[in-house]
């Protein structure tokens, strides 16, 4: 086992966390994610009211008695989300993790840490890191460029962004965006990293609710299928190169589309549906470059049962025996 700030944090035996995807992150994946020794994370936007959420959280609880959170992504231009009620249910139900993501937290964090709820945020810049702790944050995510849905505007791949952040923060990182293996958890322990936050990889998970036919068509893109759309708006968001997301890239370039003009195209209304339904074409669908080295569909068991494995054959064969002794 790899134990650090993190794996003491959330109380888990390896330093693997399931990131709050929106439509994805529901009750069987977040149990199987700590029953195998991570830490998975509901997403509370994906379900319809406050009370959908505490029955969700109550679903996790009939399936593993594990350590889990929840995620809450506070959109800047959304409507129609009752996030006052998704705190008030988190706490009242005693989750002890929440991950914060999208606008400042500021409004909430203070209620989670009166209540004793741990905050990990989400960031795709160090500045919103330090903010993030200034604000009383117990870890930071740091989401490099490489990552699926919102990268930020700077373009900052993790190989920069984990090392930049980690030089100024005092509290544990998470590294987010990219990461798929044995390796890349290496590599961001290296970096100054505690821990790896991954979405894609355990989207093409037996526990992931996508369906079937989207898990094996991601299984056959490459680290090139994925586009940024949003761009010409200040809102890129990386999904997967598919008719629909084509369009909207090239709507954007000829016309300077409109938010509400890219929503009918690359909307999350279209995208879910079409993860429920299997229509390759149905949506622009989140997705992270590091699709390109998924190349099964493991249990979330195996998945991390292997991603340890590896880590510990880079950490006790292959890094030795590179030191000329």
């Amino acid at each position: 086992m790899l134990q650090n700030r993190i794996t003491r944090l959330f109380g888990i035996r390896h330093p693997i966390v399931q990131g709050g995807m929106r439509w994805v992150a529901r009750a069987p994946l977040v149990a199987a994610v700590g029953n195998a020794g991570g830490i998975g994370f509901l997403s509370a936007h994906t379900q319809p009211s406050a009370d959908d959420l505490r029955r969700e959280i109550d679903h996790v609880r009939a399936l593993s008695d594990q350590p889990f959170g929840v995620n809450l992504t506070v959109l800047p231009n959304a409507s129609g989300f009752d996030y006052d009620g998704y705190v008030k249910a988190i706490c009242e139900s005693g989750v002890r993790f929440v991950e914060t993501a999208g606008s400042n937290p500021a409004k909430y964090i203070g209620l989670f840490k009166e209540a004793g709820v741990s905050v990990i945020h989400k960031c795709v810049a160090v500045r919103h890191a330090l903010k993030a702790q200034s604000l009383g944050a117990d870890a930071v995510s740091i989401d490099g460029f490489e990552c699926a849905g919102h990268p930020g505007e700077e373009d900052i791949p993790g190989l920069i962004l984990i090392p930049a952040a980690a030089a100024k923060l005092d509290i544990p990182i998470l590294a987010s965006g990219g990461f798929a293996d044995g390796r890349g958890l290496i590599a961001a322990l290296a970096l100054g990293a505690e821990g790896v936050n991954m979405g894609t990889r355990f989207m093409l998970t037996q526990e992931s609710p996508a369906h079937p036919a989207i898990k094996q068509h991601l299984l056959a893109a490459s680290e090139r299928d994925t586009l940024l759309v949003g761009r010409s708006l200040g809102d890129s968001s990386r999904v997967l190169r598919n008719k629909v997301s084509s369009a909207a890239v090239d709507l954007e370039k000829t016309t300077g589309a409109s938010h509400e003009q890219l929503q009918n195209l690359t909307g999350a209304a279209q995208w879910m549906k079409a993860f429920e339904t299997g229509e390759l074409e149905g949506g622009a669908f989140p997705v992270g470059m590091v699709v390109g080295l998924i190349n099964d569909v493991p249990s979330c068991a195996e998945l991390i049962d292997g991603i340890m494995r590896q880590a510990r054959e880079i950490l006790t064969s292959r890094l030795p025996s590179l030191i000329d002794g």
